[in-house]
């Protein structure tokens, strides 16, 4: 499962910006041993996130293809007559394979694919939680209503689906080649695809500390805030939110407090009811 999501993943991003990751060519299970996994792609050499192009020749920064792959369309499904969040096979982030089951509606997606998915593999791992859950429920059916709702994001325009890497932290980022030959650029890898609101990247990055200073302001020059850009914020607050639950469900310790504290910010400021 996590291998083909993988395959998927490479697949989607590559398609979409073709220096970003590498290519996959296959996966599958070994004869010889039915437990064991392979994954075939071009060959990704790091050099280390400091090195730079020898040629002196300048290359599109990691913000400039982020924001190429999250201003592209989502491709339209099979047996669909326009683009849905979700992905066509399982993936994983971490160890947790995640539901992408397709949806129209972005809110719909997080609330329940992501945020009520993830509560329920949290339980799985640590036991019922009745605070949690109710913090979780809350979340999902009155601050993820507000703040994605479709007839609110971008003057009720709603978002378009593009490809998100799904775990874009620093551990999956570096400077490589692509193949034998060529210069060395910005590479992402280890991916766990969706097609989501572009800034649902946002969120794993803010947990982790980002990619620098510059590197937002590079990135939103090209690929803008969605309206309302007041909401930014709270809505990469909660994008942050899905990580700490998986994690929680991964770990258990101190990513459940994480947890809560966003989740109670997020109700205070949205919860009217």
């Amino acid at each position: 499962m996590k291998c083909l999501g993988e395959h998927a993943s490479l697949n989607a991003i590559h398609d979409a910006v073709s220096n970003l990751c590498p290519k996959s060519f296959g996966c599958g299970k070994f004869e010889s041993s039915t437990s064991t996994y392979f994954l075939v792609t071009d060959f990704l050499n790091l050099s280390g996130r400091s090195s730079a192009s020898s040629s002196g020749k300048k290359v599109p920064t990691l913000a400039e293809k982020l924001a190429q792959l999250h201003t592209q369309a989502a491709p339209i499904p099979n047996g669909y007559t326009k683009a849905q969040f979700g992905f066509p096979v399982t993936t994983c982030c971490g160890d947790t394979p995640q539901d992408n089951t397709y949806r129209e509606s972005w809110a719909d997606f997080y609330a329940n694919n992501r945020l009520r998915f993830i509560l329920k593999r949290s339980e799985r791992s640590n036991g019922k939680d009745p605070e949690l859950a109710e913090l979780v429920e809350a979340t999902a059916s009155r601050v993820v209503p507000r703040l994605l709702g479709d007839d609110h994001l971008n003057n009720g325009k709603g978002v378009i689906p593009v490809v998100v890497h799904g775990d874009l932290w620093s551990g999956n980022a570096s400077k490589g080649v692509i193949g034998t030959t060529g210069l060395v650029r910005d590479v992402i890898y280890d991916p766990s695809a969706c097609y989501a609101h572009s800034e649902f990247d946002l969120g794993i990055m803010k947990m982790f500390g980002g990619f620098g200073g510059s590197f937002l302001k590079e990135y939103h020059s090209m690929c803008p805030k969605s309206e309302p850009q007041d909401e930014y914020a709270d809505r990469v607050l909660l994008y942050e939110l899905y990580h700490h639950l998986n994690h929680h469900a991964l770990f258990g310790g101190g990513y459940r407090s994480g947890a809560i504290s966003i989740m109670r910010k997020l109700l205070r400021t949205y919860d009217t009811s």
